[in-house]
C-alpha cells in the first residue's frame, strides 16, 4: 500500500512534524497518547495508543530516523491483539523552498495464512487520514506556535495519592459532584481505557464531547483526549499527574490544544483574534481543572479523616 500528498511547507517543517511523537495526538486524529520509551538519535521505541475502526488499539513500534534523507522506517515489534505485523517507510521530498512531497509505504510482514482485511482496511483509513491532516497542519507551519497552547495547573494536597487518584479516575461519579459537569457517559472498554461521553456547562454554554482516557494507576497518571471537541478547540489533551511524598501529595494537570480560528468570531464576537481566544481557553479549562484539583483535595482530606 502506497500513497503520497503534496503539501505546501519546507520540507524541514514536514520532516520535523512526523518525527517528533509528543505531538502526535494533538495534530493527528487516530493518535491518543505515544510515549517515547528509548531513543539514540537514530533508533526508537515507541509505545501508541491510537484508534483503529473506532477501536482503541495498543502496540509498540521501532523507527529508524534519517533526517538527512528526511526517510523514517517503522516496523511493529509488538501488534497487540493483531497477529501480523505492520511495516514500512515515509520519505519526505523537497520539490521546492515551500513545496514538499510525502511518500508513505506500508506493508504487512508474516502474514500468510492470516486474514488481514481489517486490519488493512483500518491501516488504509488510518494512513489517509493522518496524511491529510499532515498536509493540514504543516501548511500552518508559520503560525503552529499561535494557533496552539499548552499550560498547566498545580494544588498540594494534605492527603493520600491513591484518594486523589480515585476521584481523577470515577469520572462516571462526578455528576452532582462537580459543578459544570451535567452528565457523564462512561464505557471502560479495557481496563484503564475509558470512553467518556461528557456534557458540561459554563457561562459559556452547554457542550457536549467525547474523550477518551488512559489510566495508569501505578504510576499516578491519566491520559486525555477529546475525541469530538467543542468550538473553539481542533484538538485537545491532557494529562493528569499525581505524585506522593512524606508529608503529602500533588496532583498536575496538564493541557495542550490547538485552536480553529474559524470559531473564533462566533464564540466570542466581532473583533476577537487569536489573542482573546488564547486567553479564553486558558481561563475556562484552568478553572475547569482548579476546581477538579479542589474537589480532589476534599475527597482526599475526607478520606484520611475516616476511621
Amino acid at each position: 500500500m502506497k500513497r503520497n500528498i503534496h503539501v505546501a511547507a519546507p520540507a524541514g517543517v514536514v520532516y520535523a512534524l512526523i518525527a517528533d511523537t509528543s505531538k502526535w495526538p494533538l495534530y493527528f486524529s487516530p493518535n491518543i497518547h505515544v510515549e517515547s520509551l528509548e531513543f539514540d538519535g537514530e533508533q526508537e521505541r515507541i509505545r501508541v495508543w491510537a484508534l483503529m475502526a473506532g477501536q482503541l488499539q495498543s502496540w509498540i513500534s521501532a523507527r529508524r530516523l534519517d533526517p538527512v534523507e528526511r526517510r523514517i522506517d517503522f516496523e511493529q515489534e509488538l501488534p497487540s491483539s493483531f497477529q501480523a505485523v505492520l511495516g514500512g517507510v515515509m520519505s519526505v521530498r523537497s520539490v521546492g523552498p515551500r513545496d514538499t512531497v510525502v511518500e508513505l509505504g506500508v506493508e504487512f510482514k508474516n502474514a500468510e495464512g492470516l486474514d488481514v482485511s481489517w486490519l488493512e482496511l483500518a491501516a488504509r483509513r488510518n494512513s489517509r487520514t493522518q496524511l491529510a491532516e499532515l498536509k493540514s497542519v504543516a501548511e500552518q507551519w508559520s503560525r503552529l506556535d499561535e494557533l496552539t497552547l499548552t499550560f498547566e495547573d498545580s494544588k498540594r494536597i494534605d492527603g493520600p495519592a491513591e484518594a486523589v487518584y480515585d476521584f481523577l479516575y470515577r469520572a462516571g461519579d462526578w455528576p452532582g459532584l462537580v459543578p459544570y459537569v451535567a452528565r457523564v457517559d462512561l464505557t471502560e472498554e479495557a481496563p484503564g481505557v475509558q470512553r467518556i461521553a461528557m456534557e458540561t456547562v459554563t457561562e459559556y454554554g452547554t457542550h457536549d464531547t467525547e474523550s477518551m482516557r488512559i489510566c495508569f494507576p501505578h504510576a499516578g497518571r491519566i491520559i486525555c483526549k477529546q475525541i469530538t471537541n467543542p468550538a473553539l478547540l481542533a484538538a485537545h489533551t491532557a494529562e493528569w499527574s499525581v505524585v506522593p511524598d512524606e508529608t503529602g501529595t500533588t496532583v498536575t494537570v496538564r493541557h495542550s490544544v490547538v485552536l480553529r480560528e474559524e470559531d473564533i468570531t462566533a464564540v466570542l464576537g466581532e473583533g476577537a483574534g487569536l489573542g482573546e481566544a488564547r486567553r479564553h481557553v486558558r481561563e475556562v479549562l484552568g478553572q475547569n481543572s482548579l476546581t477538579m484539583l479542589t474537589l480532589a483535595r476534599e475527597h482526599a482530606r475526607s478520606t484520611a479523616q475516616l476511621p
